[in-house]
């Protein structure tokens, strides 16, 4: 189905489609204006931020970005997603700007600054906001204009933010391309795919938005009532219908570049194929792109996006016909692990039309009998597909891709149907289909169909994308048939695999009938799956040596790539730090873009077995980068970190034996605490009797507890099972980040027994944290940091106690003119003003007697000279009083 327009141009447009007419907008605060410096083949990008009323009470925070000459040029709009605000457009905003565009971005409302309850795409709410935001673009002198009050305007965002472009451009006929991404046309669609509730999903857009409390009441309201009976209601359906782009389908007739994630069980590639299909059907130009991730996690492939939506806005805002807005269809495909660095190859496969979910589809036949399917009372225990919360920080749903299965089906609660083995590779493109027949004990049945590849032998099955299509089947008393519209994806199953259809009763991401009942199933047909013949794959690029390189200089090319292989090999394990759980030797990290800016510099400690060490310093001195890398999530530009000897790296086999907590954890609420560490602990796949879980529950402490769900859970609660959940495997290196963030007291006192029991048993503890006083009481030894160097290191005691730093008491307060001039003497390394007096560092040359005598002279009414004994004194005579 080609969705291109040839010659397209834009329509001439009736009268404006606005749902209620649009007050003039407001500025209430503004004329804050920056100027972002830019390199010498860019302008500079002018940014200015005001604050407007949309009426009603509600104001809107927005920022507004220009570059470059005074002449009038194409605007766009870049809306945010959900939870996010408008900052998180910020970086696109100013690339946009340099290429000449004038932009505004926004935080919708109740996001951010801008007040006014939740709407999710209200359009009385955030659509109209919209309109209003057009309004004021029409009247800036930089913005081109169509006609008078009509802007020439783009829009662009992620999930809530792409779905906001979708309707505005079908409320308001002043939009004029759009590239929403990620993001869904027919929302009841998507958190009630065929009449099951999307649980997680829902639970966490609303955990998302701040609380029930800070939607529209009639969206709290509807939440409430579904989430409680687990069955989505008309009156549900039609609120989310009315805030879906789907509402105002025969409405959208501007170019759309529509990006959808793979990865993604949130908003599935069903949606943008809907989308495409309606606006195509309107006479515009449709491109569709499917990226690597969504929301499940993945790669986003930013740049790639943000390239290819700047180059749809040459073409359709800056009529550039000579722009390449890239091909019809776009997919990226994953073929393996780059074994360099850990990460996914992605490569480009296209096609001169979008073939749809359907096109070029091939039979498979299926084998195997009527089978019940039970399922369990209250629904658990679960099966797993997706992950909703954890894939963001991993990518769990990525790892499909990459042949590594991550879900789980309980016995006795699903189908199974198997295919024969593949003659040949088989490319699935699209939405595989198969009718089967189902009779349930109960009047309705719920069942998950799902297609798994299976390796030979049986050793290795992948859910493809992580997804599942969920189907209620109503009267199936009486036995019904359905047909499964499974989920679409973009997979290849290789010569020798079987492909192996599931129906399961129950699925974590999604609300199963509380009820005990058995379900049974039988093949009502083959199963049928898309192949998109059209679809071709780029080879991957060939070195340019590969067609000059003569025969004569093979034995050059093998010297190359002996020497390539060392570079790329890891350093060899140090036999003499094998009992050591850290070093870190002369470690720098750069400043992205910069070549003299450090954001860690020339770093260099050591940490041995059973100390509890603190990591301190200001906000800035570069501890959690120290901390990314690690845990090989970053590398650094030099120097190296050896864990028990081994250099880390991305994906280094030492990391199982590193536990870590950083920025909290992603619980599924709906899940006991020890439900939520089980699952956790079968995604890693090592063995359950690795996990060591009784040993680490046993150190955390949480008792009755675990068998609650989380959701219950006080903040220190959560905070233990976090920690807990780093301690699986009992790691012989535990690094905690924080891990006291929202803890009151006593929550204090008991993580502080979780660290120190842990180190207890011979293990070693990092901790990184701001209450100092919390500090030396849990913590065996110090690692101070200011500036991205190591300003001391060594025992709390040694370092608390020191006497090279004194506490002058004073019987006046000393004013800072003074106080500079103290830290000016000689002998004196800096001096720090306290609510009783002075704090002293002592060069290696600097004496008690010597100092007392210079303070006497400043007539500085010193009352008493000692040694001081609080690591917050220390900290702050360390590090210069910059904290």
């Amino acid at each position: 189905m080609d969705l291109r327009v040839p010659g397209w141009r834009r329509p001439l447009r009736g009268p404006r489609r606005l749902l209620a007419a649009v007050s003039a907008v407001v500025v209430l605060a503004g004329a804050g204006t920056w100027t972002a410096v830019a390199s010498d083949d860019t302008p500079s990008v002018r940014r200015t931020d005001r604050v407007m009323s949309m009426g009603g009470g509600v104001r809107i925070d927005t920022s507004y970005f220009t570059a470059g000459s005074t002449g009038r040029r194409p605007a766009v709009l870049l809306g945010h997603g959900f939870g996010g605000s408008k900052d998180d457009m910020r970086q696109q905003a100013e690339d946009l700007a340099g290429d000449g565009y004038a932009v505004l971005t926004w935080s919708a409302r109740g996001f951010g600054k801008s007040t006014g309850k939740i709407g999710i795409n209200d359009p009385k709410g955030e659509v109209a906001d919209v309109s209003r935001l057009i309004d004021w673009l029409a009247e800036q002198p930089q913005v081109r204009l169509d006609k008078a009050g009509d802007p020439r305007v783009g829009m662009a965002g992620g999930s809530y933010g792409g779905a906001v472009s979708l309707l505005a451009a079908g409320y308001d006929h002043r939009v004029d391309a759009i590239a929403p991404s990620i993001t869904y046309w027919n929302l009841a669609d998507a958190l009630f795919p065929n009449g099951v509730f999307k649980k997680l999903w829902a639970g966490i857009f609303f955990s998302n938005g701040g609380g029930c409390a800070r939607f529209e009441p009639a969206l709290c309201r509807m939440y409430d009532r579904v989430a409680e009976s687990g069955t989505p209601d008309a009156a549900a359906r039609k609120l989310l219908e009315e805030r879906s782009p789907s509402a105002v389908a025969d409405r959208i007739e501007v170019p759309a570049l529509l990006t959808q994630g793979q990865t993604d069980s949130l908003f599935t590639l069903a949606q943008s194929d809907a989308a495409a299909k309606a606006i195509h059907a309107n006479g515009a130009p449709v491109d569709v792109d499917w990226i690597a991730g969504g929301h499940d996690g993945g790669d986003m492939e930013t740049g790639r996006v943000q390239a290819r939506v700047t180059a749809w806005f040459d073409r359709y805002l800056k009529d550039d016909r000579s722009a390449d807005t890239g091909p019809a269809f776009r997919i990226t495909r994953t073929g393996g692990v780059d074994s360099t660095d850990g990460a996914a190859q992605l490569r480009g496969a296209s096609a001169d039309a979008y073939p749809g979910l359907e096109s070029g589809r091939r039979t498979i036949a299926l084998r195997g009998g009527e089978q019940p399917v039970a399922n369990p009372a209250g629904a658990s225990p679960p099966g797993v597909s997706a992950l909703p919360g954890l894939g963001g920080s991993g990518g769990l749903a990525q790892l499909s891709a990459l042949g590594v299965g991550v879900s789980l089906d309980f016995p006795g609660q699903y189908a199974a149907f198997d295919s024969a083995r593949m003659g040949d590779d088989l490319q699935i493109t699209g939405s595989p289909t198969v009718t089967v027949h189902v009779t349930s004990t109960s009047d309705d049945a719920v069942l998950f169909g799902k297609v798994y590849d299976v390796s030979p032998g049986g050793t290795q099955q992948v859910l493809p994308s992580q997804l599942v299509a969920p189907i209620r089947v109503e009267g199936a008393r009486s036995g019904k048939d359905v047909t499964f519209t499974l989920p679409a994806v973009d997979h290849e199953v290789r010569k020798g695999h079987r492909l192996r259809l599931v129906l399961a009763s129950t699925d974590l991401g999604y609300a199963s009938p509380a009820a005990p009942a058995t379900y049974t199933v039988s093949l009502k047909s083959d199963l049928s799956v898309p192949t998109a013949p059209g679809v071709s794959t780029a080879a991957a690029p060939l070195p340019s040596w590969v067609w000059w390189l003569p025969a004569a200089g093979a034995a050059l090319a093998l010297v190359l790539l002996v020497t390539g292989r060392r570079r790329t090999a890891g350093p060899a394990p140090d036999p003499g730090l094998a009992e050591v759980p850290l070093a870190i030797t002369d470690l720098s990290k750069r400043y992205a873009k910069s070549a003299d800016r450090y954001a860690v510099r020339e770093l260099s400690f050591r940490v041995e077995k059973g100390q509890v060490l603190g990591l301190l310093g200001p906000n800035g001195a570069g501890k959690t980068t120290t901390l990314r890398m690690l845990m090989g999530l970053i590398r650094p530009d030099d120097g190296e970190i050896r864990v028990f000897g081994h250099a880390i790296r991305p994906g280094a086999p030492v990391l199982s034996r590193v536990g870590a907590f950083v920025e909290g954890a992603g619980f599924l609420p709906h899940l006991s605490g020890r439900e939520n560490l089980e699952l956790y602990w079968r995604a890693t796949g090592r063995p359950a009797e690795d996990a060591h879980l009784d040993e680490a529950l046993e150190i955390a402490d949480l008792g009755e507890a675990l068998g609650r769900a989380v959701r219950t859970y006080s903040q220190g609660m959560r905070q233990r099972l976090a920690i807990a959940q780093a301690m699986l495997g009992l790691p012989d290196l535990l690094i905690l980040d924080e891990p006291t963030n929202g803890l009151d007291p006593p929550q204090i006192r008991e993580m502080r027994e979780v660290m120190i029991r842990y180190a207890a048993a011979g293990r070693t503890v990092i901790v990184s944290s701001h209450l100092l006083a919390e500090v030396e009481q849990s913590c065996t030894h110090l690692v101070v940091m200011d500036r991205g160097r190591l300003v001391r290191a060594g025992p709390v005691g040694e370092i608390v106690g020191s006497g090279d730093t004194l506490l002058v008491g004073t019987t006046a307060p000393v004013e800072e003119p003074v106080v500079e001039k103290v830290a000016a003497l000689p002998g004196v390394a800096s001096a720090v003003r306290t609510e009783d007096g002075l704090l002293v560092r002592l060069d290696t040359d600097g004496s008690a007697s010597r100092l007392v005598a210079e303070l006497v002279r400043l007539d500085i009414p010193v009352e008493s000279v000692g040694p001081h004994r609080r690591l917050e004194d220390a900290f702050l005579t360390l590090i210069g009083g910059t904290a």
